[in-house]
């Protein structure tokens, strides 16, 4: 045996002699270059396409707990906020974000658009934690998700599949891939996935207000255009028709609304990307990317029906008016990028000085979002429309050198600089044009411990633009706030950027003949100008803003692990433990400032995990279980009211037949509650509108159903 670390002999010595397949070794495509995660200087999760099959996930949200320090957040009908080691948007209302974790799919930036995370024919979803200040700059504050799907292959090939679910649940799909002509390769794959969902509506008498109809249809053509010259087409179309009516005056899954809401999401992107060798001495890889999207969000704000307080002690025939308010909140978002990504990447003959390998490149990205709300204005006291317009260009460079130090170590250094630039118009009168030059990057030494083992140690820089609360103070203006509020918003009209800076070290293993994986991690992140959501209301009436606080600090550890004890045995395990800060941030309570110093940052549990075990029967059956859950966490910045822990039990059974593949799986087989957002504000009739309350939103109850694909 090769050596190892003591403590890994020690584990060897206990183990009975076996006989076994190592355990697959994945690349990361995040990387400038396709690099084994095991050479990878950062944490980062690699979930490949049989994972998310065996899952039957359909979504992200259906993915995430296998990540450890992952969160997510509704508020919508999918979960598509994310939140890495506790850092992370909640919601997006009125005002355009910058997401601090972002989310690419086929090389297309959607960072913002969550219920993009549509899972179809997946090659792996890697999720990047921690600052990727050199490789995606300003969308990457805490973390990348990225999803690659399958690309052509060389011979034909193709599967169909369906499925069917409880809550009236079915899914189908087919991918057809292979040569089309000299040289040109070509794959199609679509998905249609629909449910009534969780929610009973019992004031209309329908289960399907909080419904999902997803469909997914991808295209790839790949040319070998020549020897030295691969170019490649992506065409994504997403159309997301959900309903929207998941919050209960009740907290269960029995809503009373007469007007429920929408979560629609309309998305075409195009990415032609080109690989060309053009020297010995480097590679060019380019991507052009040209993304539209329209978004319908909304919901019924009140929560309830014209007839609630009928019988009731609020009922309005005894007190000559109506308790009640009846509102609707609707968004109509218009997003239109353009990217464009162009690097040169060092071959082996192209290193500088023959050792130091080099990556340099450009980036571009122009963004237009325009957003046109309908809702109820308690000031004009009839419904309105407010509209805005938020253009962004965002311009980089950025390198990355990789210089070995000796045999076994290896310094590698990496910077961004970008240019950002954004005007803000609405039509409220509000106006404003942040702009700023950032920059950061990373240095990591990678220290190759012997044949299984690599430990590194990292520090890296990432930001996160500022940008304008519109929306807070010219709603607070129109509706005659008290002017301490409306001076409280103003001085925060402009929000200041953000930064992190991580230091992390780890380790990376394969031992026991690579029938034992190890990856670990441990991580300290200082916040500056710490980004954080804050609230105010007065009544019906609510703002939501961004503000800095001075810092924030958020460290943990982080631990992945796979063994293989016999060929038809994996266990595999992802824990995950957070602790976080802040420091310095004050919110409006009244007339009154509270200093939320000390207390943790929302939805940053203290412990995530998820562990579990593949067994293979026999040649044709095979089963999984797992376990996963996390700690309570607070919902917001503004308040202190929390989640509980919960943990969540899945399994699968999967019969293979020739050709024919039959799955039946379960998630939450215990049927636990869990709550995936919350809020706390007054909004009951019932109780006269008197206090505050918590209302959350519920994750998904236990779901189960039977999935049969051919392959061929």
């Amino acid at each position: 045996m090769k050596h190892t670390f003591p403590a890994l002999l020690a584990l060897a010595a206990c183990s009975c002699a076996f006989a076994a397949e190592p355990l697959p070794i994945v690349n990361v495509t995040a990387d400038f270059r396709d690099v084994p995660d095991t050479e990878f200087a950062s944490s980062i999760t690699v979930i490949g396409g049989a994972e998310v099959i065996a899952r039957d996930a359909r979504h992200l949200e259906e993915l995430l707990n296998l990540a450890p320090n992952v969160n997510f957040a509704a508020g919508a009908s999918r979960g598509r906020f994310y939140q890495v080691r506790g850092i992370g948007e909640r919601s997006q209302f009125v005002d355009p974000i910058n997401p601090s974790v972002g989310l690419m799919i086929d090389g297309v930036n959607f960072s913002g658009l969550g219920n993009a995370g549509t899972l179809l024919d997946v090659q792996q979803v890697e999720v990047l934690r921690g600052p990727q200040g050199t490789r995606f700059g300003a969308n990457a504050l805490a973390g990348m998700i990225n999803i690659r799907s399958n690309e052509p292959t060389e011979e034909f090939e193709g599967s169909v599949s369906a499925g069917v679910g409880n809550y009236d649940s079915y899914v189908a799909s087919a991918v057809l891939s292979g040569p089309l002509a000299q040289d040109l390769l070509g794959r199609l794959a679509v998905q249609q996935y629909r449910s009534d969902g969780f929610i009973e509506n019992d004031y209309l008498g329908r289960d399907d207000t909080n419904d999902r109809d997803e469909l997914t249809l991808r295209g790839k053509l790949l040319w070998q255009a020549s020897d030295r010259l691969t170019l490649d087409t992506t065409l994504t179309l997403i159309d997301v028709d959900n309903g929207y009516d998941a919050f209960s005056l009740d907290n269960n899954r029995h809503t009373l609304s007469d007007q429920p809401g929408v979560d629609t999401q309309q998305t075409h992107a195009l990415a032609l990307h080109a690989d060309w060798n053009a020297n010995a001495r480097f590679r060019v890889d380019a991507t052009l990317a040209v993304e539209q999207t329209e978004v319908e969000y909304g919901y019924d704000e009140d929560w309830t029906n014209t007839e609630i307080c009928e019988g009731l002690a609020c009922d309005s025939d005894d007190w000559g008016f109506d308790w009640w308010y009846s509102s609707t909140d609707t968004y109509f978002r218009e997003r239109d990028s353009l990217q464009f990504d162009l690097r040169l990447i060092s071959t082996e003959d192209g290193k500088l000085f023959g050792q130091l390998e080099w990556v340099t490149g450009l980036y571009a990205i122009d963004q237009r979002e325009d957003l046109r709300r309908e809702f109820f204005d308690w000031d004009l006291g009839s419904p309105t429309t407010f509209a805005s317009q938020y253009d962004s260009t965002r311009i980089a460079w950025y390198g990355e050198l990789a210089a070995p130090l000796s045999e076994r170590l290896t310094l590698s250094t990496g910077i961004r600089v970008e240019d950002f630039s954004s005007d803000y118009d609405d039509l409220r009168g509000v106006s404003a044009s942040p702009d700023e030059t950032l920059w950061g990057g990373e240095i990591s030494l990678e220290f190759q411990a012997d044949d299984n083992t690599m430990i590194y140690g990292l520090v890296s820089r990432g930001f996160k633009t500022g940008g304008v609360n519109g929306d807070a103070l010219g709603k607070a203006e129109q509706n005659n706030f008290d002017p301490a509020v409306i001076g409280f918003l103003n001085s925060r009209l402009v929000f200041d950027t953000e930064v992190a800076h991580n230091f992390e070290v780890g380790l990376k293993g394969d031992y026991l003949q690579d029938r034992l994986q190890l990856r670990l991690a441990a991580f300290h992140m200082e916040r500056d100008h710490v980004q954080l959501k804050g609230w105010y209301n007065e009544g019906p009436l609510f703002v939501g803003y961004t503000d800095n606080g001075a810092a924030g600090t958020n460290r943990g550890l982080e631990l992945q692990a796979g063994f293989q004890p016999i060929d038809t045995l994996n266990l595999f395990a992802a824990i995950g433990w957070l602790d976080t800060e802040i420091e310095d941030f004050f919110i409006l309570d009244g007339d009154t400032l509270i200093n939320q110093t000390g207390r943790d940052q929302a939805h940053a549990p203290h412990y995530q995990f998820n562990i579990g075990a593949d067994l293979q029967l026999n040649s044709a059956l095979a089963a999984r279980i797992e376990l996963d859950g996390r700690d309570s966490f607070y919902y917001s910045d503004s308040h202190d009211q929390q989640s509980k822990s919960y943990a969540l039990l899945h399994a699968s059974i999967t019969y293979t037949l020739g050709d024919l593949v039959l799955r039946l799986w379960g998630r939450n087989l215990t049927d636990k509650d869990y709550t995936v957002r919350g809020f706390y504000f007054a909004n009951d009739p019932r109780e006269f509108y008197e206090d505050d309350q918590a209302y959350t939103q519920l994750g998904d109850p236990r779901t189960c159903g039977l999935t049969a694909t051919y392959n061929f």
